[in-house]
């Protein structure tokens, strides 16, 4: 289990290792897993996808269904990790798409070790 007080650089770079594998892999439920029931996930695709004008997803349920579209939309998708960068209740990620495209995720971890805020941010236009 990671917490607050106890994750360490290794244990945010295992985490990140794997999330970026899991989509990799296209695995929708692998990808999930790395997310909490309650998570609340913040970017700019969430805006151009759904018309949400404060960028944000709620929950699982709808995280899953923009990971499932972003799948589709991408269906030549890879991740490469960069960066990860460690702070006492989670960590960022530098990853860079198949696009091109560099993303950071600022990831505020639960006492589970699942993601439970997500903000992306983009160095240019993603849909």
């Amino acid at each position: 289990m990671l917490t607050e007080t106890t994750m360490t650089y290794e244990d945010a770079e295992a985490h990140a290792n794997d999330w970026i594998e899991a989509w990799n892999s296209h695995d929708l439920e692998r990808i999930m897993s790395h997310y909490s029931q309650d998570v609340v996930f913040e970017a700019e695709t969430v805006r151009a996808r759904w018309e949400k004008p404060d960028g944000k997803l709620f929950g699982i349920a709808e995280l899953r269904k923009h990971f499932a579209l972003g799948l589709k939309l991408a269906p030549q998708l890879k991740f490469q990790l960069e960066q990860v960068l460690l702070a006492p209740s989670g960590y960022a990620i530098l990853y860079r798409r198949e696009s091109g495209n560099r993303v950071m995720d600022c990831v505020t971890m639960n006492d589970a070790g699942q993601a439970a805020k997500v903000i992306a941010y983009y160095a240019g236009v993603q849909r």
